[in-house]
């Protein structure tokens, strides 16, 4: 299948260099005062999940909408792929419809990437098994950005709880140093990845004055092989963000959703000023109408 002549492809945080980022927050900037534009009134936006979304999903659906662009989305339970075609197949017949773009999103970690050979359109990556979720990763560093008011160097970042099985702390490991951020893993042994490159830590309070941003992850039991706890509320004795952690000090806390409450994050630190939650899923739209536009302006 022959590709367009410029086609470009989001599969992971390190096809767009450093420059090209900024260009993106800045389009991400506009997009959050104004909304809506018809730039993309002519284009077809397909998006294929073959895991369970929320926020990703529907947050690519209202930014290509947002746009301008039309939206089809894929309902696995009636298509091919229930029938035993493979995802080539149905990746290509989707292609042969000249969409604009597909975003898509499989728990096998690379099939993305390996996808791009059979589609003349671009191929954003909502998420691919543990190794990577791009566009999660730049609306993390916006909303950091946004925070501090692009005072973000020299920053320190704890990422806690399942670093091993997350995509996001894959994406975000790899995204924020290149932007001056400092970053300690903090998690069980069993959920700490082995890269030897950061500082890591088993307890939060053991490192919590010494970090200007807190990002809380869901523990991936969907990607456990065996069960390192009894229970979440087990892992949450030893892992819950709470105000008692936190206390009174000007610390960022985010989390990429969805949040187990009172397991990841608790109730009263959700509803604390410090928490950004809500505000990573409002910068969530604005970030990937960005990456539309980009992506969709320069193929062809």
């Amino acid at each position: 299948m022959p590709k367009a002549k410029n086609t470009r492809h989001f599969i992971t945080q390190d096809d767009f260099t450093t420059d090209e980022i900024k260009e993106v927050f800045a389009m991400a900037d506009i997009f959050n005062d104004t909304k809506s534009s018809n730039t993309l009134q002519d284009k077809l936006i397909v998006t294929l999940f073959f895991e369970n979304s929320t926020r990703t999903r529907s947050s690519f659906e209202i930014a290509a909408k947002r746009l301008g662009a039309k939206v089809v989305n894929l309902d696995l339970g009636t298509s091919s792929s229930s029938k035993g075609e493979s995802i080539e197949d149905t990746v290509a017949n989707l292609n042969a419809m000249n969409p604009d773009a597909i975003v898509m999103r499989h728990r096998t970690s690379g099939l993305p990437k390996s996808l791009t050979r059979y589609v003349n359109c671009p191929i954003i990556n909502a998420g691919d098994g543990k190794n990577s979720h791009p566009t999660q990763a730049l609306l993390d560093l916006y909303t950091i950005q946004e925070h501090f008011r692009g005072d973000i160097d020299g920053k320190s970042i704890a990422i806690v709880g399942d670093i091993k099985n997350s995509r996001v702390a894959s994406s975000n490991i790899k995204l924020l140093p290149r932007f001056g951020l400092k970053l300690i893993l903090v998690a069980p042994e069993c959920f700490m990845p082995m890269d030897d490159e950061f500082e890591k830590a088993h307890q939060l309070t053991d490192v919590i004055d010494r970090v200007d941003i807190v990002m809380s992850l869901r523990t991936q039991i969907e990607r456990h092989s065996e069960s390192h706890y009894k229970s979440l509320e087990q892992y949450g004795q030893d892992y819950c963000i709470t105000k008692d952690i936190f206390g009174d000090r000007d610390v960022l806390l985010l989390h990429p959703g969805p949040v187990n409450r009172n397991i990841d994050i608790s109730d009263d630190m959700l509803a604390d000023t410090r928490c950004k939650v809500l505000r990573q899923v409002t910068n969530g739209v604005a970030i990937r109408m960005a990456i539309l536009l980009k992506l969709l302006e320069t193929s062809g």
